[in-house]
């Protein structure tokens, strides 16, 4: 028999409350200790008990932050004393959320996990200003990489993906743009390649700019938009929403 889960990985989604699963309510209903995130939504702290006892674990790029083997620590320890534990993660615990690194530890301590996914970013981001990741005329796939390798040998090969027909979704690539516009520049992109950038998205906070790869540096430089963000690189950001109308149909009507 299946020993039952006493810790969840909880996906916290984008940011937008409604966006998350029933699934994770229930988990976040049922905790007796919630480690929390910096980019999830306070409001989804609403579904928790309130006899239940939140501890913020920080974790943002170019801030302090919580020590991993802090909170992993402090899972077990808390498993172990007979808690139900929820870890609420921003977007998917297992997109760029290190729930891989979670699973493993705790497993080793011997304690059963389940996993609760949520809607990441890097389809939030897209869909929230009318981008789709496939389209039939212009990719037929995407590929979610990380801007932030954990080493210079871990970080994606820009001059390969540069060749691919496919949409490029980019996780905590702000800061290095500049690095990663140069690479996929050198490996063959056209610098009138679409991007489209997404800051907060599906949040109060939400903003983006849309540009192209060869503006991407001085675009983002001379905007308000900063991390978290979701860079999206490929034909589909054509489909991106400007008001009442796409980019491909002011594209059309400037043509016209």
């Amino acid at each position: 028999m299946t020993k039952p889960a006493n810790v969840f990985l909880v996906g916290a989604g984008p940011g937008d409350p409604d966006l998350l699963t029933l699934k994770a309510v229930k988990a976040i209903a049922r905790a007796d200790v919630i480690l929390v995130d910096d980019l999830v939504n306070p409001a989804i702290l609403t579904h928790a008990r309130r006899d239940a006892r939140i501890v913020q674990v920080g974790k943002r790029g170019g801030c302090q932050s919580t020590p991993q083997e802090f909170i992993e620590r402090l899972m077990i320890a808390e498993a172990n004393a007979g808690h139900c534990v929820v870890r609420l993660k921003g977007g998917d615990p297992f997109m760029f959320g290190r729930g891989g690194e979670e699973r493993d530890h705790l497993l080793a301590a011997g304690i059963a996990v389940d996993v609760v996914n949520g809607i990441s970013s890097g389809l939030a981001a897209p869909a929230a200003i009318g981008v789709p990741l496939t389209h039939r005329e212009w990719s037929q796939g995407a590929i979610f990489v990380t801007g932030h390798g954990k080493t210079v040998e871990s970080n994606p090969d820009w001059a390969t993906l540069a060749k691919l027909n496919l949409t490029l979704v980019i996780y905590m690539g702000i800061a290095r743009c500049g690095d990663i516009q140069a690479a996929l520049l050198a490996g063959g992109k056209s610098p009138s390649t679409p991007v489209a950038v997404v800051q907060s998205a599906t949040a109060a906070a939400q903003e983006q700019l849309i540009t192209t790869l060869g503006q991407l540096p001085a675009a983002l430089a001379a905007s308000r938009i900063g991390s978290p963000s979701i860079i999206v690189i490929g034909d589909v950001v054509r489909c991106a929403t400007l008001g009442a109308s796409s980019l491909l149909a002011a594209e059309a009507n400037a043509a016209a």
